[in-house]
């Protein structure tokens, strides 16, 4: 699946996808129980709740998350690949900034989440394939 070509036909902003990327994080964090509490998100990202609340209607009518009234924000399987590869996108690029480039970590990192969003599916395959080869691989975090 090009998830960048998902995004658009899902009409998905910048911010809704580092929504779901932050999701992804929260879970891969373990955070407490089934689902994301809407004040982890607000926290992560530095907005209001209100924001978050915004953000998670439009992810739930795209069928990329799912709530309950006032629940725990629990990701959907597109949802979840979605925001997987946008995380994966975020550290594919930092390690290259960093690692190749010398670029310092906060601003390597601050610098990815803008890139993060603008290339194809094609175009990291084809840099991955190309840090593969010399190398460099993609930790996880």
């Amino acid at each position: 699946m090009d998830t960048t070509d998902v995004s658009r036909k899902l009409h998905l902003t910048v911010a809704n996808e580092d929504y779901l990327e932050c999701m992804v994080r929260l879970e891969q964090e373990g955070v407490q129980g089934e689902g994301i509490r809407s004040v982890d998100i607000a926290q992560q990202l530095n907005v209001s709740k209100a924001s978050v609340n915004k953000a998670v209607t439009v992810l739930k009518e795209q069928g990329l998350v799912e709530q309950s009234h006032y629940g725990k924000v629990v990701l959907t399987e597109p949802g979840r690949e979605l925001g997987q590869a946008v995380w994966y996108r975020h550290r594919l690029l930092r390690t290259f900034l960093v690692q190749e480039l010398g670029v310092e970590f906060e601003r390597a990192d601050a610098e990815a989440c803008m890139m993060e969003h603008a290339l194809s599916e094609d175009t990291m395959r084809r840099w991955l394939n190309y840090l593969e080869d010399q190398g460099i691989s993609v930790g996880e975090e």
